[in-house]
């Protein structure tokens, strides 16, 4: 290994633990902050992906928990252990999440169920969730495409994979300036505003169920399933 194959992880290292470091310093202002440009840019939105989650969920990035009050009951009623878990990156974000499904009265295991994890490294088996829920969260992960190939690698046959997120714009003036926005966010705060999932989804095959962008292209979600057996479908016929 050369110097230079070794300078590179640690300064990945180091830039990953100052993001850390600032997600826990802005956890406890975050719902506020972001809550506000939500109900601006996309109402309505979270509840819609959150509504689509089917059997056992696994929700990447899950921050504060706001959308933890939007899961159909069957996902988040507890009655499985380890039905529904989280994972984020910081635990400042985390004590919220754990605060607010206490609040809640969700009967999921605020330490079990709501956990740290690193979404380009999952420590979760393989073909083991059915639903992968990441909204607003690509944006900000280091290697997007190292994460996206966890969520799919942990979705069993037939699984959902519920993304949304703000996007590279389809209009190209904002493109322009999203391409410049990069060059300061993403130094600075890990923010990425030129990515489009949706191109990794389609390459690797999912079939998308559906599918929009608003807000000249800048907002986009989109449901697509993994090939194989949809779950709960009868295979003995």
């Amino acid at each position: 290994m050369t110097s230079d194959d070794a300078v590179a992880p640690r300064a990945g290292a180091r830039r990953a633990a100052r993001l850390r470091r600032r997600w826990d310093r802005e956890a406890a202002g975050y719902d506020q902050v972001f809550t506000a440009a939500e109900r601006r840019m996309f109402p309505g939105l979270r509840r819609r992906v959150c509504a689509l989650a089917e059997g056992r969920t696994l929700e990447i990035a899950v921050g504060t928990g706001l959308n933890l009050e939007h899961y159909p009951p069957a996902v988040i009623d507890g009655t499985r252990p380890g039905g529904f878990v989280g994972v984020d990156q910081s635990a400042g974000m985390l004590d919220v999440a754990r605060r607010r499904a206490a609040g809640l009265g969700l009967g999921i295991d605020p330490d079990a169920d709501l956990r740290r994890g690193d979404a380009q490294a999952l420590d979760l088996p393989d073909d083991s969730f059915d639903t992968v829920v990441c909204t607003f969260s690509l944006c900000g992960i280091g290697d997007d495409r190292a994460a996206l190939a966890e969520m799919t690698r942990v979705l069993r046959p037939g699984g959902l994979l519920l993304l949304a997120d703000h996007v590279a714009s389809s209009v190209w003036p904002l493109r322009a300036l999203q391409a410049l926005a990069d060059v300061v966010s993403v130094p600075l705060a890990g923010e990425h505003f030129g990515r489009r999932p949706m191109r990794w989804v389609l390459a690797q095959g999912l079939a998308i169920e559906e599918h929009e962008r608003t807000r000249a292209g800048v907002v986009e979600h989109v449901a697509a399933r993994l090939p194989g057996v949809r779950p709960g479908a009868d295979v003995s016929r």
